[in-house]
């Protein structure tokens, strides 16, 4: 029997995407402190691209350490004008986010890690960049009303598989790297090893 293949995250969308995958794995959150690691990071002078793969490397490597199998951490930041943006708590401040993104592109930056044993075995970070159309407020109202606290799930409070896929003009990137798990590479690992049929 091949090793069990564990997703480190409670992310409804990553749990989509393996499961549409046919991929066979359990869920075991990790617990990081995820603000403390990005304060601290950003403090050193770090990027948004760096805090997402810093998360998903510790996510992965802190249930690897006390679980046998291939742990898969992952993360995704959104960075808009150079900043980075944590997810909008209530649907308000999901509303001040969309309007400040209207009309403008903005980086999600998705990390996955595969980590065994306890230790980091491979990477990857995918960046897309995104350009929003410059909606109306009447459609935002109409979305927002529609999505509820759905908008509250992602950092830039839609959901591409969704109705958020109305909130844009152009997309550039892996369709699966905005969904939070960039998934082909990821695939071709787990063949390699063993734990998918090759």
């Amino acid at each position: 029997m091949s090793a069990p293949i564990i997703l480190a995250s409670k992310s409804a969308a990553r749990t989509a995407v393996l499961t549409g995958a046919g991929v066979p794995f359990e869920i075991h959150v990790s617990g990081v402190d995820e603000d403390a690691v990005k304060t601290a990071l950003l403090g050193q002078g770090g990027t948004p691209r760096d805090v997402a793969d810093a998360l998903a490397e510790l996510k992965a490597v802190k249930i690897s350490r006390g679980r046998p199998g291939f742990v898969i951490g992952a993360d995704q930041t959104l960075e808009f004008e150079g900043g980075l943006y944590d997810k909008a708590e209530t649907v308000e401040a999901a509303r001040d986010r969309l309007k400040l993104l209207r009309g403008k592109p903005h980086k999600l930056h998705s990390a996955v890690v595969v980590a065994r044993d306890g230790q980091p075995i491979w990477r990857e970070v995918a960046t897309c960049t995104l350009t929003m159309r410059d909606f109306s407020d009447a459609f935002l109202e109409d979305y927002l009303a529609a999505e509820g606290a759905d908008a509250l799930g992602s950092v830039g409070c839609y959901r591409l598989e969704g109705p958020g896929a109305q909130l844009f003009f152009r997309i550039e990137g892996d369709y699966f790297a905005i969904l939070g798990l960039p998934l082909l590479g990821l695939l071709d690992l787990l063949r390699k090893h063993g734990a998918l049929a090759a």
